[in-house]
């Protein structure tokens, strides 16, 4: 059996043109920002190509930000990758790049998977991305997007991922029938976190009664939601780790097989198995030199998570490894 497809998520900038509450790369925080240097990512996706023919196995390269689209070489690089290094892309976005045209063109062209960043409706939306107006301009573009697939029989992808708050969870199935009726095929949910705006996170987190609400109305909403075409990802491993989370239980992981099918590279070019434990088991991206040392990579992150667990493991926050994206027609299922 070939190995499972490799999931490369790469975040490229720190810059972001939106002024979320509940996110480190507000535009209005006095932070540094840097962005990647765009021969570093050329190089790397290479290498990533090598790697793919060596070991005839599929690599999608998703990136990540701040805001991507708004990153200047994006779209370039983002050629280069599909046409010249046959590589499956993915891109997470805020989505106010969406309003051109040209842009929607080339993510059809060129892009696999296209996930865009929605909180809620109308108002909620707006107010939570400090963006009046933007809810109405996704739900024109995310439309014009599926028309664009729909006419040209190709594209990528449609999802949405929405961050659970206490604030909007009871409105989870209106939204899903709003995004679904755009063209949506795919949403995914996180709870909201604490790490990126302790200040915001006491008044906003989920609730226990909450999200023990949300697991037993879940199966009801799948099923509802199915008509019109719209999957909701997520296993019941990863439902377990939101009730834990809302309860304040840890939820230790000391093996989650770093690296083996899911890695994660920074602006600097630090690569890891998550965005958590860059800092402790991070390598740069100039110590992997062919597709070998690319395929030793999970077995030197497995020594150092074995020397020394980083502190995130013991209570971990990354998504994927719960079962986030299980269930759908994308990657990590």
């Amino acid at each position: 059996m070939p190995d499972p497809e490799l999931v490369v998520v790469w975040r490229i900038t720190e810059h972001c043109d939106l002024g979320c509450a509940f996110c480190a790369y507000s535009r209005h925080l006095r932070r540094p920002r840097l962005s990647a240097g765009p021969a570093q990512v050329l190089a790397f996706g290479a290498l990533l190509k090598e790697y793919a023919t060596t070991y005839q196995r599929d690599v999608l390269v998703s990136w990540l930000g701040g805001e991507p689209l708004r990153w200047p070489p994006l779209f370039k690089v983002s050629h280069t990758f599909k046409n010249g290094f046959n590589l499956r892309l993915g891109v997470t976005t805020n989505g106010t790049a969406l309003n051109s045209e040209s842009v929607r063109r080339r993510l059809v062209e060129d892009f696999d998977q296209l996930t865009i960043s929605v909180d809620g409706l109308g108002d909620f939306h707006d107010r939570g991305r400090d963006a009046p107006g933007l809810f109405e301009q996704l739900r024109l573009n995310i439309q014009s997007l599926s028309e664009l697939k729909r006419n040209t029989g190709h594209g990528p992808l449609l999802r949405v991922n929405t961050i659970l708050m206490r604030d909007n969870i009871r409105n989870f199935e209106t939204l899903c029938r709003a995004v679904a009726e755009w063209g949506v095929q795919e949403i995914t949910f996180n709870a909201l976190g604490g790490r990126d705006r302790p200040e915001f996170f006491p008044d906003h987190r989920l609730l226990p009664e909450q999200v023990e609400q949300f697991c037993e109305a879940l199966p009801g909403i799948r099923a509802r939601m199915a008509q019109p075409g719209l999957t909701i990802l997520g296993s019941e491993h990863y439902l377990e780790r939101l009730q834990n989370w809302s309860l304040n239980l840890q939820s230790p992981i000391s093996d989650c097989s770093p690296g083996q099918r899911f890695l994660f590279i920074d602006e600097r070019g630090f690569i890891a198995p998550c965005s958590f434990t860059l800092q402790d088991y991070g390598i740069h991206l100039s110590e992997i030199r062919g597709p070998r040392d690319l395929a030793q990579l999970p077995s030197r992150l497995a020594t150092r998570k074995r020397d020394k667990m980083s502190a995130p493991c013991f209570d971990c926050p990354s998504t994927h490894v719960f079962g986030k994206f299980v269930g759908g027609l994308g990657s990590l299922t």
